[in-house]
């Protein structure tokens, strides 16, 4: 990381611990200089970079200060309260009639579960793909069934040591996407009729899952921003046989939520005790604002319970369809699964994404997407307060690309979103993300594509249809 990143990244997380507070201050660039010994420019080009991310702003004659954080007078959702008792699921019927009104292009796709595909290094990972293509070992196509690519194992593998969990490429099995990765973990674990935990709210890609094998699911009451409720959760562990957890630690869908790494070390402990496995759909944490990554919960898993599932549609490769499962004392049960289902995942994709992960420059890529990301955060949020009505809560994630909102009790988003499918707007309501289908008046809103005059029209129309329904 160059001299000025490091300066804006520090200057960064002590805004984001309160050390440097809305309105104060910045040191001069005179003063930075002499204190961290550095040229003028590097500090220049950190603040700089701090003002495009949106935390800091110049005052003519003045210096640089801290700026407010935009949405703080939008208060945030308060702990879910789940209906109690275990769930028999109906949900795919539903969950198809949303999905199905948000695939034209010519939607706002506030509504959609992607980001904007302009955001990634596609022709570089194109090239890398063509090579991949023509240099192809015909014996890769046995070599590299199950559980995948070598190479690509083992640069999965470095990453996972980078962030302080020590995985071995032998536990990793390559997967054609993250859902996959869930379902082959599920498949793993359960037989039909057991008893699975997830979040409330929760993603709906697991419950159709955990449908599809004739799972029960129980859901687990949890805060917009500190995630999965833990006295709840050994409450539920005490009492319910449940088989498995399916939860998202980082950055979750669609709350945006991110359990403290605190919590997380205590999560996993609790369920050390009652040895029960941990499905984490990770597929977000590498999607981080602040300038560490959280805690890698295999970095605290020291018997194996935790099958990490994530993949590279969200952070690198989306359509390529590549993720898999660091799969702990499951690896073999879950390598099964993979053979008896899909049998392999696309080899030219795994050698192409190996090799870029070894010479592509995805950290640098990864840098430049979380700033856009943090930037189109600020400026739906600045959005949304401007423009929604009163009584409207809202939960700021701190990664992502998703914000959960809380509209006034009477709206029904539902009816919003037929609504505003009608005037060629997508949303995600509220409902699509229960297997009860609870939270009536909330919905998911994305800011994964660049803001843009369209962008804004929707979301005024948006705040007229709320202010409108009786």
């Amino acid at each position: 990381m160059s001299l000025y990143q490091d300066l804006a990244d520090r200057t960064a997380r002590l805004i984001a611990d309160g050390v440097l507070r809305p309105g104060d201050r910045l040191p001069s660039i005179r003063q930075t200089c002499r204190s961290n010994a550095i040229s003028p420019v590097t500090v220049t080009q950190a603040y700089q970079l701090l003002e495009q991310r949106g935390l800091i702003e110049a005052r003519p004659k003045s210096g640089y200060f801290v700026r407010a954080r935009l949405g703080s007078s939008l208060p945030e959702p308060d702990m879910t309260h789940p209906v109690g008792g275990s769930t028999a699921l109906q949900v795919s019927d539903f969950i198809f009639q949303i999905l199905d009104s948000v695939r034209d292009p010519a939607v706002v796709p506030l509504g959609s579960s992607f980001p904007s595909p302009h955001l990634f290094p596609l022709d570089k990972l194109g090239r890398f793909l063509a090579s991949a293509a023509r240099r192809l070992d015909p014996l890769a196509t046995v070599t590299d069934l199950p559980p995948g690519n070598e190479a690509l194992r083992r640069q999965l593998a470095l990453r996972y040591l980078a962030h302080g969990a020590s995985v071995s490429p032998q536990e990793i099995i390559v997967t054609s996407g993250a859902l996959e990765g869930i379902n082959l973990c599920l498949q793993a674990l359960t037989q039909p009729g057991d008893l699975i935990a997830v979040e409330s709210p929760t993603f709906y890609a697991g419950l159709q899952a955990s449908e599809r094998l004739g799972l029960r699911v129980i859901e687990i009451p949890s805060h917009p921003r500190e995630g999965v409720n833990l006295a709840a959760l050994a409450d539920t562990l005490r009492h319910h046989p449940v088989k498995a957890c399916l939860f998202m630690l980082n950055f979750a869908n669609p709350t945006g939520s991110r359990v403290s790494d605190d919590n997380k070390r205590a999560l996993i402990e609790l369920l050390h005790t009652h040895q029960v496995p941990l499905i984490e759909d990770d597929v977000y944490a590498e999607l981080h604002f602040d300038a560490s990554a959280p805690l890698c919960s295999k970095a605290v898993d020291h018997d194996g319970l935790v099958l990490h599932v994530s993949s590279f549609s969200k952070c690198l490769a989306p359509g390529y369809r590549l993720g898999w499962v660091a799969a702990g004392r499951y690896a073999q049960a879950v390598q099964r699964q993979k053979y008896a289902t899909s049998l392999a995942t696309t080899v030219p994709v795994q050698i192409a994404v190996a090799e870029y992960l070894k010479h592509g420059g995805f950290d640098l890529h990864l840098r430049r997407l979380r700033q856009q990301l943090a930037t189109q955060e600020r400026q739906l949020v600045a959005d949304i307060e401007a423009l929604f009505p009163a009584g409207t809560r809202l939960a700021r994630p701190g990664g992502g690309y998703f914000v959960w909102l809380e509209l006034p009790g009477h709206v029904d988003t539902l009816r919003l979103h037929e609504d505003a499918l009608a005037r060629r707007i997508s949303i995600a309501p509220g409902p699509l993300f229960s297997a009860k289908r609870e939270f009536s008046h909330y919905l998911r809103l994305n800011f994964g594509h660049p803001a843009n005059a369209q962008q804004r029209d929707a979301l005024a129309t948006l705040g007229d249809l709320i202010r409108n329904q009786s």
